[in-house]
């Protein structure tokens, strides 16, 4: 049984927001798939889903965007490494640091994650929970 069918955050400019999600979702293999007037979906590229599970929307009441206060939307990464490209990926897109890729024991020894904002204040989260990838020599 799925958890969620999507998750929207707001973004007061889309053009902005699809920059930076544009840069910051491809080192997880996430790509636009949908771009509206008023909002952009993101999914890997071969999703056969009937809703695309992450979308950029501008506010429906017409308002201004605000990112939640304790919200925070993380992505699975396949590896460390997709961690670090993407938190360098989205500081290069005008992102704001969150808190570095690193290990954070509190949640679970395996736990390595990066934060951001992005520029409407969202708060991004990537994670991957696996062990250290083993060095080959």
């Amino acid at each position: 049984m799925a958890m969620y069918s999507h998750i929207t955050v707001g973004t007061s400019k889309l053009t902005r927001a699809m920059k930076f999600y544009d840069a910051a979702l491809s080192p997880l293999g996430l790509k636009r798939t949908r771009t509206f007037k008023i909002a952009a979906s993101y999914a890997p590229p071969d999703f056969a889903g009937v809703n695309e599970s992450f979308w950029i929307v501008k506010p429906y009441d017409g308002g201004e965007a605000s990112a939640g206060n304790g919200v925070t939307v993380a992505f699975d990464a396949p590896n460390r490494a997709a961690v670090d490209a993407f938190h360098k990926a989205a500081l290069d897109a005008g992102g704001r640091d969150e808190g570095p890729p690193g290990i954070r024991e509190h949640y679970h020894p395996s736990y390595y994650g990066a934060y951001v904002r992005d520029p409407d204040g969202n708060k991004i989260c990537v994670v991957c929970h696996h062990a250290a990838e083993t060095m080959v020599a």
